[in-house]
């Protein structure tokens, strides 16, 4: 490509869905990525300590980050994977 060429634009959206669900002090999450190429998963939980007050905002804050955590990690080793598999095309 030279400096004149532009790259075609590519849009995408990816769907995020988290659902939510408390049982007595614990918060459960079960996270859903989809990129359209890939699904991923994570189910995460957050346990409310018995000294603190019930907030069952905290527990989604808590559980729903973790879950968020796990999914980028997911995304990192996808791209590395990907980028490993694709390096061929680069070298050869």
């Amino acid at each position: 490509m030279n400096a004149s060429t532009t790259a075609p634009r590519r849009t995408k959206q990816w769907t995020l869905r988290l659902d939510l669900f408390e049982e007595g002090d614990t918060t459960k999450v079960h996270a859903v990525l989809d990129t359209g190429d890939n699904t991923l998963e994570a189910r995460t939980t957050a346990h409310r300590n018995p000294h603190d007050p019930p907030v069952p905002e905290i527990g989604d804050e808590y559980a729903a980050a973790r879950a968020l955590i796990d999914l980028g990690h997911q995304l990192l080793r996808a791209g590395l994977s990907d980028s490993a598999e694709n390096d061929h095309f680069v070298d050869g």
